[in-house]
């Protein structure tokens, strides 16, 4: 990408397992996650940091299953 990002690896019970903060921006280096993921949201770099978003956090959302 263009711009730093950040991605947030999820696990399949919507559960955040690793964060990479601020990735390089056109790095074509692999980022991988820090335990098992089905799915990454890529925010805009430094925004997990600005709204608090930590490992164990919980993503709700029907593809994981977890909304009512």
């Amino acid at each position: 990408t263009l711009i730093p990002l950040d991605m947030i690896f999820i696990d399949a019970d919507g559960r955040i397992v690793s964060i990479a903060e601020r990735t390089v921006p056109e790095s074509r280096a692999t980022i991988p996650s820090e335990a098992p993921a089905i799915a990454v949201l890529e925010l805009v770099g430094g925004t997990a940091d600005r709204l608090g978003i930590v490992p164990t956090d919980v993503v709700l959302h029907h593809f994981f299953g977890n909304t009512d």
